[in-house]
């Protein structure tokens, strides 16, 4: 039997663990509240080192949890955060999240190469059944990213957000094992 290449490694980025000497940079990312804003739903709040310690540790802990940095092979830059949670062992289930730190380095294929890597860790290592994930309505770019990954609009939390004013949508995405095998298998042909 030969197994797969290196499942955390792809040809631009690599799916890591977070490092101590990484928190300071990923607590710089929450003085950003554009990022904030595209990873979750807490309010754009700046974290210390201290804080991001705390979640990240709590993370790795968890059995229930994945983080992962996300680097660029070529300097091992972090660039990102990349996990799955809330996972379901008895149903094989879990959500997914990801999100890429700093404006520069959105837009430029890290972000789909991590997420393929880590749908890829979920289905193949973790051997779950179903992922999903949710994305507020005004993030078109990871919406268009989502569903170019094969990823099905199952839901909506109508006006579940609340940010400037204005109320946005949170829409649920998901995706099965064998939906993703397929895509891929095509992928590959």
């Amino acid at each position: 039997m030969t197994l797969k290449p290196n499942l955390l490694r792809g040809e631009r980025v690599y799916l890591s663990a977070v490092q101590d000497d990484d928190l300071e940079v990923i607590s710089d990312w929450t003085e950003n509240s554009d990022f904030v804003r595209l990873y979750n739903r807490r309010p754009a709040v700046p974290q210390t080192v201290a804080d991001v310690s705390a979640e990240i540790r709590e993370m790795q802990r968890s059995e229930r949890e994945f983080i992962f940095g996300v680097r660029r092979c070529e300097d091992e830059l972090l660039v990102g955060l990349a996990g799955l949670d809330g996972i379901s062992w008895t149903n094989g289930t879990a959500f997914l999240s990801i999100g890429i730190g700093e404006e520069g380095h959105r837009r430029r294929g890290y972000g789909r190469e991590a997420m393929t890597l880590l749908i890829r860790f979920a289905f193949d290592e973790l051997n779950l059944h179903r992922l999903c994930l949710t994305v507020f309505s005004y993030n078109e770019a990871a919406i268009a990213l989502y569903e170019s990954l094969g990823f099905v609009r199952e839901g909506v939390y109508r006006q579940h957000l609340h940010r400037d004013g204005r109320r946005y949508d949170m829409i649920l995405y998901g995706i099965l094992r064998d939906e993703w095998e397929s895509s891929t298998r095509l992928d590959a042909s």
